[in-house]
């Protein structure tokens, strides 16, 4: 499985979308990025764009980001809410998948040493890439900001940075490195104008001051809403729930005759922080993750098509084009579903509605099995080559070896056979779709039997990949005539749907 590592650069522009959004465009820039978020506040002043890539994909894309808000940002002339004390003011690497904290401390050094050598601006390191204790909470570093730091850098030896010469950057000031846990950037506004409370509050559940282990927080004054701000980082969820510290600044408010009026949160929020908050509000006791709709509707996997797409373009045989085939084939049946829906949304006749409503009902589970193969399709494959991995030291190491790779490459084999059938299945039902369903809708169902065709012949070609390494001749002879025999007859059912489509056209 590729390496995964997210990066969430916050920029000291948060008023100027044409600046956002030439720094988003020099990220972008880098090939394998996926864009995940982009928010923008201006009274903070203040932009976090959230992106994932693989390990050297994500660093060059934050040295791109970061030499472009150098070319675009001046701290001299910036002013807003939030402390900064760069143009980028910070960037954190994030282990996503297959990645390890450790890891991503050697991508914010990485990264560090060559903004620092390319760019002239001095870096900082903190949380799990800080080398001095103090530096682990970034409020340490920013101590001073932008204009405080102008002299400190220079004349105490603690306020040296990592890399780079002692001297901040003339505009765009020193930027601040390293790796973590997935943040949650969580404000709380509270129906006051009074910025003693908010800071007050603010010190109650920050941990410097004896507050929470894993919170963070400032208090603002936020104009345009004329109200002030709880800005809070929670840098462990699982450790610091997010409705412990609402219930405390809810309490900590009403000491002072002030209510909530608001929260919200800035980016992106891993799902079980808010599972958590509704389990605890609605006192969940015995619920599970696995009770939530989506989850089982996806599978459990939760994998986007966006996330999808881009494990599939790494240089790792898993996903491939028998996961490919299977997507087709949900696709396929997807699309013939929604036809039917929209016939059956204005039926001509009972007729109609007694013939498709059981044909709905199937397409529904074919769908849905199509989905599940994407994943069994990896995992069956990444089998054959865990099973290559066994050892092979002695005669009795290779007879098992061997055994179990003759195993797994026929349950590779298995998966894309069932997308084989399940595609044959789905393409003999459309007749009546074809002439009975929605006129307006046969582009759709001739769409639907390209995507089903392709998942029949993407199956048939990883069948036949896989048959090439058993050495079992009856099971490979039987697997290969019924794949050669059922091709032929399903292409003539093919070519007569397209030809009734086509003269509906």
């Amino acid at each position: 499985m590729a390496k995964i590592v997210e990066c969430v650069p916050n920029f000291s522009e948060g008023r100027r979308s044409e600046v956002i959004d030439k720094i988003v465009a020099a990220i972008q820039s880098v090939e394998g990025i996926v864009l995940l978020d982009k928010e923008m506040n201006a009274d903070h002043n203040r932009a976090v764009i959230s992106f994932i890539g693989e390990p050297h994909q994500v660093v060059e894309a934050a040295f791109q980001g970061c030499k472009k808000a150098a070319e675009l940002i001046d701290l001299n002339n910036h002013q807003g809410e939030h402390p900064r004390l760069g143009a980028t003011d910070v960037i954190p690497f994030i282990p996503i998948s297959n990645m390890t904290t450790e890891e991503c401390v050697y991508l914010a050094k990485e990264l560090g040493k060559r903004i620092a050598d390319e760019l002239g601006i001095p870096v900082y390191l903190y949380e799990a890439a800080a080398t001095r204790l103090e530096r682990t909470d970034l409020a340490n570093i920013r101590k001073g900001e932008f204009e405080g730091l102008k002299t400190a850098i220079k004349t105490d030896p603690n306020r040296a940075p990592d890399f780079g010469k002692p001297a901040l950057h003339p505009t765009a000031g020193a930027v601040v490195v390293g790796a973590r846990f997935p943040l949650i950037a969580y404000n709380i506004n509270l129906n006051t104008t009074d910025i003693n409370i908010a800071k007050k509050i603010a010190k109650a559940i920050r941990f410097r001051d004896g507050g929470f282990r894993y919170a963070k927080a400032l208090g603002f004054e936020i104009k345009e809403r004329n109200c002030v701000q709880v800005s809070i980082n929670m840098t462990n969820y699982l450790s610091t729930p997010l409705y412990r510290v609402f219930e405390t600044v809810k309490r900590e408010a009403e000491r002072y005759g002030v209510m909530i009026k608001e929260s919200e949160i800035v980016g992106l929020v891993p799902e079980g922080a808010l599972i958590d908050s509704a389990v605890y509000y609605l006192q969940l006791d015995e619920f599970k993750p696995e009770q939530i709709l989506e989850s089982k509707l996806t599978g459990g996997k939760g994998k986007g098509i966006e996330e999808f797409l881009f494990e599939l373009s790494q240089p790792t045989p898993t996903p491939g084009g028998g996961s490919c085939a299977a997507l087709a084939g949900a696709i396929g049946s997807a699309l013939l579903s929604m036809v039917i829906n929209l016939t059956l949304a204005k039926p001509e006749s009972e007729e109609i509605i007694k013939e498709l409503t059981p044909m709905k009902n199937k397409l529904s589970a074919t769908q849905k099995r199509f989905y599940e193969l994407i994943s069994l399709d990896a995992e069956a494959f990444n089998k054959v080559m865990k099973a290559y991995k066994l050892p092979k030291a002695n005669d009795e190491d290779k007879a098992k070896r061997s055994e179990a790779i003759q195993n797994a490459l026929k349950d590779a084999c298995a998966v894309p056979e069932q997308v084989f059938d399940l595609a044959i299945e789905t393409i003999n039902m459309i007749r009546p779709i074809a002439e009975k369903g929605n006129k307006n809708a046969i582009s759709d169902v001739g769409v639907a039997i390209s995507n089903l065709k392709t998942a029949l012949d993407g199956a048939k070609l990883n069948i036949l990949i896989n048959l090439k390494s058993i050495k079992d001749e009856k099971y490979v002879s039987e697997k290969k005539l019924k794949v050669g025999k059922t091709v032929s007859i399903i292409n003539k059912t093919i070519t007569e749907l397209n030809k009734i489509i086509e003269g509906k056209l």
